[in-house]
């Protein structure tokens, strides 16, 4: 009789338990695209956040999409000097799983304010940049995740290092913990894989330091590319990328990147970034995100969800390096797991 009655004590506590969760979750649903409690209802969630550098302030677009108080994404875009629009595919996956993110264009970006000033393109004053965007919108350490591709990561990287204390969560998509070896990788692995006809030429239009020249770039899209940054024919990439692309800022992307994503050249201020040997400070759960036929060796951002105190790895078997758009049926259910098991504190590291 008392056992009946212990079991029966144990099933009303889980029932109630499941009873009390479930409206919290169909609250997050029914009320994610009501914007009539919001500030930005008028302007669709659009923010344009006035930013304090030591040349001056200036403005920064973001768009938030969704209401989650739980989940909130802020999305750092690549380049430098590209734009939020290389996300725009995580609008047909993040608002049925009633996630939160925020588009976010840097500044110098195409969306934002493009002072014409090479000292502010730094680490250091955009890792502030993307502090003061934290604080404008009201993310803390109870909803706050960081997401960062390619040139996104290493500000990602870089902002955790210095304030993970706000995070939540941190998400490295396609980015390396060095530039030396992410050049070495083009160099070593990477290069050897083309057409030696099409390497040779692409080598002697750098020496000649002749990135004006319409053939490297028409050379790198054709063969560099559609294997290694998005698997597609270029006819096939879709209309955001190539809206992505107009819209860069070549000032920004070549002081800090250099004229290409085949490895980082010239002077560029990235070209000796390295962070390898402080990741191990990290203690926040952190995803890192590696495609095999990515710009970026997998291995070493599998080494990174290693080496972080609380990583976990996500690999794209299809993917290169914009694998959100060519492995999409493994990278969006690997980033919306790895945020509903951080949000529900069922994470655990891989």
């Amino acid at each position: 009789m008392k056992l009946k009655v212990l079991i029966c004590s144990v099933l009303i506590v889980f029932f109630f338990s499941n009873c009390q969760e479930k409206p919290k979750e169909d609250s997050i649903k029914a009320n994610y695209l009501d914007f009539s409690k919001r500030d930005d209802q008028l302007t669709g969630g659009i923010k344009m956040i006035p930013i304090q550098t030591p040349k001056g302030t200036f403005k920064v677009w973001t768009k938030r999409v969704g209401n989650n108080p739980k989940i909130k994404v802020l999305l750092l875009h690549g380049g430098p000097g590209l734009t939020h629009e290389l996300y725009e595919a995580f609008d047909g996956y993040f608002p049925n799983e009633s996630i939160e993110y925020i588009y976010y264009d840097q500044l110098g970006s195409y969306y934002s304010d493009q002072p014409n000033d090479n000292s502010l393109w730094t680490n250091e004053r955009f890792v502030e940049e993307v502090e003061q965007v934290r604080i404008a919108l009201g993310l803390d350490n109870s909803n706050f995740y960081l997401m960062g591709q390619s040139w996104g990561g290493i500000l990602a990287m870089e902002y955790a290092l210095k304030y993970q204390k706000n995070l939540k969560g941190l998400i490295i998509s396609n980015m390396m913990a060095s530039a030396p070896e992410y050049n070495a990788y083009a160099k070593d692995v990477l290069a050897p894989q083309m057409d030696p006809k099409i390497l040779k030429q692409l080598q002697d239009i750098e020496k000649n330091n002749d990135f004006d020249n319409p053939k490297y770039s028409e050379l790198l899209f054709k063969h560099y590319y559609t294997e290694h940054i998005l698997r597609m024919p270029l006819e096939e990439w879709p209309e955001s990328i190539n809206r992505c692309f107009k819209h860069i800022n070549p000032n920004v992307y070549v002081f800090m990147q250099g004229h290409s994503e085949f490895g980082i050249t010239g002077n560029a201020t990235l070209k000796n970034w390295d962070v390898k040997d402080r990741l191990k400070t990290l203690t926040i759960p952190t995803l890192s995100i590696g495609s095999k036929y990515d710009t970026m060796d997998p291995e070493h951002m599998k080494w990174i969800a290693n080496e972080v105190q609380n990583g976990r790895f996500l690999f794209c078997p299809n993917g290169s390096h914009l694998s959100q758009y060519d492995d999409p049926k493994t990278y969006f259910p690997g980033v919306i797991k790895f945020l509903k098991d951080v949000d529900s504190g069922e994470f655990k590291k891989s």
